[in-house]
């Protein structure tokens, strides 16, 4: 089997557009601080990882994201594609079809900007039970909130049905799962994570990572009796 293909779908952590659910009790300016340390946290994962092709699925206006030369820095030696498509499933959906195009025959493993408490570690372990021989055929991670955050495909193509669940609710996961064993692939579930939606999830995953550049944002120049 080729390497695997990690896919990162991020958007550009642009004030007043990143992590609004943090808005209020955060500033819109922390706000996208936070996602800016997330998304670096995430990407510093990927690069820690080894015999892997790392893309990146990119939206919005690098230039005006929070920590932009650094998050420029961060993927650097990133494959970089940009989302297209309509609603988040379709731009998901596509983003697995332009790396089967570009990485043909490689499986994929994708992830999100959500989930700073990723590391190499358990990211690898999520490619090796894709590749185990005689293993899935597709490996989802489930979301504390009925999400999830991880999804890895043998054949990318697969993520077509992606284009027809519904995100963004208390249970995609169960539907995405549902829609993959549908289409005739046989699904395992990995470690569940709680990716940061609000303060009370932020909170969360920084405790977990408490020396992360994301639990660094997130108490920045205030104390943690004032966030959340």
């Amino acid at each position: 089997m080729n390497p695997t293909v990690v896919l990162v779908v991020a958007k550009a952590p642009e004030t007043g557009v990143a992590k609004t659910r943090l808005t209020p009790p955060l500033a819109p300016e922390r706000a996208a601080a936070v996602a800016a340390a997330s998304l670096l946290d995430t990407l510093a994962a990927v690069g820690g990882m080894s015999a892997i092709h790392p893309v990146v699925a990119w939206t919005g206006e690098l230039e005006r994201a929070c920590r932009h030369d650094e998050v420029r820095a961060a993927m650097a030696g990133m494959d970089l594609l940009w989302q297209r498509g309509g609603h988040f499933g379709e731009r998901l959906a596509a983003a697995h079809a332009d790396v089967a195009e570009r990485y043909p025959g490689c499986p994929v493993l994708q992830i999100g900007m959500d989930t700073p408490q990723v590391t190499p570690e358990l990211l690898t372990e999520a490619t090796r039970t894709l590749r185990r021989s005689g293993g899935p055929e597709a490996v989802l991670g489930p979301a504390h909130d009925g999400g999830w955050w991880a999804l890895g495909l043998r054949d990318p193509r697969a993520a077509e049905v992606l284009g027809v669940v519904p995100m963004s609710r208390s249970d995609t996961g169960e539907l995405t799962g549902a829609a993959l064993t549908r289409h005739g692939l046989r699904v395992v579930r990995l470690p569940e994570l709680s990716d940061v939606d609000t303060v009370e999830d932020a909170r969360r995953v920084a405790e977990l990572v408490p020396n992360s550049r994301f639990a660094g944002a997130l108490y920045a120049e205030a104390g943690r009796e004032n966030v959340g």
